[in-house]
This record gives structure tokens, sequence and C-alpha cells, in this order.
């Protein structure tokens, strides 16, 4: 018995590797592409073994490096504020929700749900966000349109704390004098350590790869996040790529337009995979939990 338990868990073992592997060879052929001669692209196409090298997208990439480093340093600021307060909010939200003796808990939690279905459009949107909140060209546009609200978010977060967090520690709590305030961040919010990673993780890769509200409601460089950045030199060099002549060098009508995609992604995925393995268990017990009852 001993030796089919171990059998099994070495087939199980190869199996999991083999499907890691798998899940890997995606960013490796990213990478490669990035720096492989744009004619061999062309040519050839995608390879893992590409015919020719050349860092010529990278070294584009470093003539920009100042505008580049600071779109990241945007990028950063927007992910952090806006993630923390995002988790502030939505516990906020959730917590309420979570408690049965909560007056109108129901009805609160299906226009919470009806947001996940419906939402008010472009138009409506920017109405509000520039006429309304008036943050146009600020940094709070890139804030802003993210923490208020993701339903999903407030639903699972709910759920976490509805079947994790033991009614008896809250009456006790309420016993020796807290209040729901105090109760909320003394005893919640550190027993709540899987759904805040979790969730965190969502809201801090929206934050990281959003584009849509930078394209919409910023139109000053200098308040570029690196995603809005990196799309402007995309299309810049699709525009001289496209509209060459005999005015425009040589070098200029070959610039590197599918290489330099493969780069852009390489510089904005690197972060999220050297964060995500610091999150990982805390995303797979958030995710496990919350889920649980819908």
């Amino acid at each position: 018995m001993d030796k089919e338990n171990r059998a099994w868990q070495w087939a199980s073992h190869i199996i999991m590797i083999a499907l890691s592997l798998l899940c890997v060879l995606p960013f490796i052929l990213l990478f490669m592409a990035s720096i492989t001669d744009e004619k061999a692209i062309v040519s050839e196409g995608y390879s893992f073994f590409p015919t020719q090298f050349s860092f010529q997208a990278y070294k584009y990439l470093w003539m920009q490096a100042d505008q580049i480093l600071r779109a990241y340093g945007i990028t950063v600021i927007v992910t952090v504020i806006g993630t923390a307060s995002s988790l502030l909010v939505t516990s906020l939200l959730a917590y309420p929700l979570s408690r049965k003796d909560l007056p109108g808990g129901q009805t609160v939690a299906f226009i919470v749900f009806f947001t996940m279905l419906f939402n008010g459009g472009l138009v409506p949107t920017y109405m509000v966000y520039t006429q309304l909140l008036d943050v146009k060209n600020t940094l709070f546009a890139l804030i802003v349109p993210w923490l208020l609200m993701n339903g999903f978010n407030v639903l699972l977060m709910r759920t976490f704390f509805k079947t994790t967090i033991p009614v008896a520690v809250l009456e006790s709590a309420s016993i020796d004098g807290a209040g729901e305030f105090k109760t909320y961040f003394r005893i919640v919010m550190p027993l709540s350590l899987p759904i805040l990673a979790t969730v965190g993780m969502f809201q801090g890769l929206a934050y990281w790869n959003d584009w849509n509200n930078g394209l919409v409601f910023v139109t000053k460089p200098d308040l570029f996040s690196l995603q809005n950045m990196l799309n402007r030199i995309m299309s810049d060099i699709q525009f001289l790529s496209a509209n060459s002549n005999g005015n425009v060098s040589e070098s200029l009508s070959q610039m590197p337009s599918e290489t330099f995609r493969m780069a852009i992604a390489v510089i904005g995925v690197v972060p999220i995979l050297a964060a995500y393995p610091f999150f990982q268990k805390y995303f797979v017990k958030g995710m496990t939990i919350g889920a649980v009852k819908g």
C-alpha cells in the first residue's frame, strides 16, 4: 500500500510540475520574442530559439527611461494608495453586510450585486467624475474610479466575514464594551488577512494594469501611468513606421514594432511576478474560504 501511495505521489508531482512548466512557457516565449530581431519575427514568427537576437526594443525603451521611470513612480503610488483605500472601503461595506442584525442588509446586498450586472455607461461615468467630483487631470482620476466599487470583492469579503469570523468572538467584544469600530479594527481585520490579501491582489492588479482611466480622464503626459505611457510610445512607433517616407530616416522607419510590444509586456509584468509569491498562500486560502456558500 505504501508503494502504491508513493507511486501515486510521484505521478501527481510529475503531472503538477509539467503543468507548472506549461504555465511558465508563455513568459519565456514573451521574453525571447522581446530580444529577437524584428525582421526575424516578421519572417519566421515567434520562437523559443530565435535565429537572430536584438536588444533594439530595450534600447528604445532606455531612450525613454526618464518618462518611463516617472510613469513607474505614478503607477506604484496609485497602486499602493488605491489598493489600501479600496481594501478599507470594501471591508467597511462588507463587514456590516455580514451581520444578520443589519437593518436593510439584504436590500443593500442586492444593490451591490446589481452593480455587477449593469453600469451607467461611459458618458454618465465621465460626467460624474469630471463635473461632479472634478478629478480630471489629477492622480485621483487614476484612483477613485476603481475605488468605488467592485461588487464582486464586496460579496467575496462579506462571505469570508460571515463564514470565518466567529460570532462568539464578536459578542464577547461587545460584552467587554468594544464598539463596532474597535471590534472591526482590533478583531475582525487581524483575523481577515487571507481575504484582505486576496482582494488586495485583485485590486492591485486592476490598478497596475489599468490604462482606461488614464485614457479617459488624463491628458497631461506628466500624470500618465506606466500603461498609458507605454501605450503612447507604442502608438508613436506604429505611426512612424506606417507613415515613413523620404523625409524620415531609415532607422525611424524600421523601429521595432513587434519586439517592442513584447518588451513592454515584460517590464509591465515583472513587478507583479515578483510580488505574487508573497501573497500566494493568503491568496489560495482567501479564495477557498471566501467562495463558500457564494
